[in-house]
Parts: structure tokens; sequence; C-alpha cells
């Protein structure tokens, strides 16, 4: 909806219904939910033969050159935690949305604000 036959003003409405939508910043976690199994190490513990115990759930939040940084997720904190990350992501998509319209204003030479 960013096309050179869209309205200025129609882009401005756009832009504002994206921002609405925006989750409160303050309820937004970076990352991914991975579920992972884990052997115990104990010789004779059934793990050592299976699966392993879990699933435990970790954050995985990637950092610029080194390696994501895994928290552990308790399980009781698992349903909470998710629909942090789901804002995140949700957050970053309307921010592109808002920004590929601000760029088409520029585009035109129109007033961003």
């Amino acid at each position: 909806m960013t096309g050179p036959t869209v309205k200025a003003s129609t882009l401005r409405r756009r832009r504002a219904a994206l921002l609405r939508k925006l989750p409160p910043l303050k309820s937004i976690l970076r990352g991914s939910l991975i579920e992972r199994f884990k052997r115990c190490g104990r010789p004779g513990c059934k793990c050592a033969r299976g699966v392993g115990h879990g699933p435990k759930v970790y954050l995985s939040v990637s950092v610029p050159k080194a390696r994501p940084v895994m928290v552990y997720v308790p399980q009781e904190l698992r349903s909470t935690i998710e629909p942090l990350v789901a804002d995140y992501r949700r957050t970053r998509e309307l921010l592109d949305e808002v920004a590929a319209i601000n760029l088409e204003l520029l585009r035109r030479r129109e007033p961003i604000d």
C-alpha cells in the first residue's frame, strides 16, 4: 500500500492505524523460544537411552559477534513469555510497514510528520 498511486493522506492514515496497533513497548521481549531435551549424565538414567529430560524451554537471543544467549524459562513462566516474544515480532513487522510509508513520503518530497 505504498505505491505511487496512493494518496499521501491515505499513507498517513495507514501509518496512524499501524502505530495504534503497536503493543506497549514494555511488553516486548526479543528472542526465540526453543525446546530442548537434556541428558543428566547419570549412566543408569532413562535419558541415556531415550530422548532425554524435558522439554526444557530456553529463550535464545542473538548477540552480534557472539554466541546466542540462552536463558532458561521455567515451565510456569512459559505462558507469560510467549506473548512477549510474539509482541516483539509484531512490533518489528509494524515498524517495518511504518518505515516503508515514511520512505514513500520522502520519495514524494512530502512531509513525514
